[in-house]
Parts: C-alpha cells; structure tokens; sequence
C-alpha cells in the first residue's frame, strides 16, 4: 500500500510539473478514444435497431395495376396456409398514395399534378420470427414472386442483409483505426512520462544507490501513464455526451423519423467504464515502457 500512496503522488506532482507535454498524452488518448467510443455509439444503436427491425420483418407483395380480385385471393390463400405470416394487410392504390402523402408531406407536391396513382396496391406480410430464421419465408417470397399478378416482391431481410454487412464493414476500419490511435497515444504517453524521468534522473540514481524497491522507482512513472489515459479517456467520454446532446437537439426529429419512431442511446454505464479503464491501461503501458529506462 505504501507504494501505491507513493506512486500516486508522485505520479500527481509530476503531472502537474508537466502539464503542458501531459497534455498533448491526454489528448493523444482522448482521440483514440473518441473514435473507439464514436465507432461503439454507432454499432451498438446500428445493432439494437437491427434486432428490432428483424423481429419486426416483413414483406410487401406489389401487385400489377392489372390484377384481379382472383390473382390477390391466390396470394393471400397461399401466404395464409404457409405458416410463415403473422399477420397480413391489404393496401390499395389509394391507401399507399395516402400513406405517401402522410409520411413524406414535404413531396406531397410531388403527386399533385399527376393524371394517374403511381403507386401499385399491395398485400404486406408480416413474417414470424421462427420462419425468417429456418429459411421458409425465403421460400414463401419466391413461390409468391412467381404467382399471376404479382408486379415485384420486397424483402426486409434483404436489405437488413446488406446493413449486416455494412456495419462488419464500418466495424473493421474503425476497429483498425482505434489500434493505430491507440499505439501511437501509448507511444506519446512513454515518451511524456520519459521528460519526467529525465528529469528526476538524479533522485532515481540516489534511490537505486539506498537499495529502494524497484516498484519504488517505476511505480510513479507508470502511476502517471495510467493517469493520462483516464484523464484522456473521461474527456471523450465527456465530448461524445455533448456531441450526441447536440446531434438529438439538431436532428432528433428527422432521426425519429428515420427510424420508425425509435430513439438513440448513450453508450451504456457499463461499457463508459470499459472505456476509461482502456484508456488507463493504454497510459499504463506506455509509463511502463518508459520506466524500464529508470531499472
């Protein structure tokens, strides 16, 4: 314990000593770990409303203007003895305009001056979630897709696909990124905490001389890295807040919008705190490898 009271406050002295190269490690961390909290923020809502939106599946039969009463009856008959539908709707020609008309009133000028409906009328299948994931859905949509009548059939999971993949993507880079952030704060944080051994240099020389513990001597070096990480890693924490206040108080409404009424969140207390205490350990490292110049 007497080396841990000694380390931190050593290792807070020479902080302050310090504190303009400290502050070029804190902020060399808070980089790295703005893009990794940034590239969490992102993910993790991605993921929540993905698992929202699959359990949520369906799919939109778009029937041809010429279809007949006959040719919408064969379709609903052979969705309803599928067992893959939870549910099912009609929309007319005239629902899906009006619908149209409601969801997007900035282009209802749009379809004011037009002679003819564009949009086709449609039966929407909500899909349940044993049989989108045992493959009979896919099986549904394509025996549908051949039926008489049928104009095009869309899928959600096609889509969702495609965000899967995007998002695998979108995690890889960043992933990558943060490694390379991360290496280059560790190295800017040994070389920091390498001034303050330079410049104590003499009192270590005499602390080896008296025999004194080797956790003596690296202890405040390594004490001051991991300082700066979390120095580092709190001020991220404190500028992703503010910089996800401001995209909710700027864009909250088109989000909203956009995401079928869902909201964003925060990153979780428990993950903030993974955060920090990687951040502490990247500044950990780096006081260590500056302090084996001190053995």
């Amino acid at each position: 314990m007497r080396a841990i009271d000694y380390a931190i406050r050593e290792a807070w002295a020479s902080l302050w000593r310090s504190r303009g190269a400290s502050a070029f490690a804190v902020v060399a961390i808070a980089l790295a770990v703005t893009v990794l909290g940034a590239l969490l923020l992102l993910t993790s809502n991605v993921e929540r409303l993905f698992a929202q939106w699959s359990s949520a599946a369906e799919f939109s039969v778009y029937l041809r203007d010429d279809a007949t009463s006959e040719h919408r009856g064969a379709i609903e008959a052979l969705v309803d003895r599928s067992g893959v539908a939870a549910g099912r709707e009609y929309v007319s020609k005239a629902q899906a305009l009006s619908r149209f008309r409601r969801d997007f009133t900035e282009l209802d000028g749009l379809t004011q001056g037009l002679d003819d409906n564009p949009f086709p009328a449609s039966v929407e299948v909500r899909v349940l979630g044993e049989a989108e994931r045992d493959g009979r859905a896919d099986a549904l949509v394509q025996r549908v897709a051949r039926l008489p009548g049928v104009a095009d059939v869309r899928y959600d999971r096609e889509w969702l696909g495609r965000l899967a993949a995007g998002l695998g993507a979108v995690r890889s880079v960043g992933l990558t990124l943060v490694l390379i952030m991360a290496l280059a704060a560790g190295v800017t944080v040994a070389a920091v905490v390498r001034l303050g051994l330079y410049a104590r240099r003499d009192e270590i020389e005499v602390m080896r001389l008296v025999g004194s513990p080797m956790a003596f001597i690296r202890g405040p070096f390594v004490a001051e890295g991991m300082m700066q990480g979390g120095l580092g890693a709190l001020l991220a924490l404190g500028l992703l807040w503010v910089g996800f206040v401001a995209l909710g108080a700027w864009w909250g409404g088109q989000l909203s919008l956009l995401l079928d009424g869902a909201t964003l969140r925060f990153l979780p207390l428990r993950l903030a705190a993974w955060l920090v205490a990687g951040g502490m350990l990247v500044g950990a490292a780096g006081g260590f490898a500056a302090s084996r110049h001190a053995a």
